[in-house]
């Protein structure tokens, strides 16, 4: 299934998505916030597209593949994906050529329109670390608030902070669910 916006196509990911998305997961430029998450073996990128898959098929949403309108190459992924039945996750992941564009603001509002239709009872979080300045812009402009900021529990850097937006109020048992996420 297709989503257009006025720049990007996004589509639901098939398998012939794989090499396109290994070699974005494996660029260490696409991982400067966070590079002990780069994929170095193109089986976790196989795991993460069937994960795709699933959330599709069990939520009717999920992550796209990012295409430029009119192309076929894949400039990234992202969307909203149902985390533990509890809340959204809005992420997303740009080659390094796709960054700067506009594109991550671009997606992410046309996902959380998409995780309302789809489930508009469950809130919409982004949770990011703190020196990743863009991407909360991003979150703040898609129309999330700061909501807590904390240790990041499974970053190998020890000081590394986690900031989670949200676009609403999150109870207690929401936040420990996006903190332990």
């Amino acid at each position: 299934m297709r989503t257009r916006t006025s720049r990007l196509d996004l589509d639901e990911p098939v398998d012939t998505d794989l090499d396109a998305l290994y070699a974005i997961c494996s660029d260490p430029l696409s991982w400067t916030h966070f590079p002990s998450l780069r994929h170095t073996d193109p089986i976790a990128t196989e795991r993460m597209l069937r994960d795709w898959a699933e959330q599709w098929r069990r939520d009717g949403l999920g992550t796209w593949i990012v295409r430029e309108r009119g192309s076929d190459a894949v400039s990234g992924y992202g969307g909203c994906s149902l985390r533990r039945n509890t809340f959204w996750n809005l992420g997303y992941r740009l080659h390094p050529d796709a960054q700067g564009k506009g594109y991550a603001a671009e997606l992410s509002e046309t996902a959380i329109e998409s995780a309302y239709r789809t489930r508009g009872d469950v809130p919409v979080v982004a949770y990011l670390l703190e020196h990743n300045v863009a991407s909360a812009k991003v979150a703040e402009r898609a129309g999330l608030q700061l909501v807590a900021r904390g240790p990041e529990i499974d970053n190998p850097n020890p000081n590394a902070i986690r900031l989670v937006y949200s676009d609403r109020p999150l109870s207690d048992d929401q936040l420990d669910s996006v903190l332990s996420a």
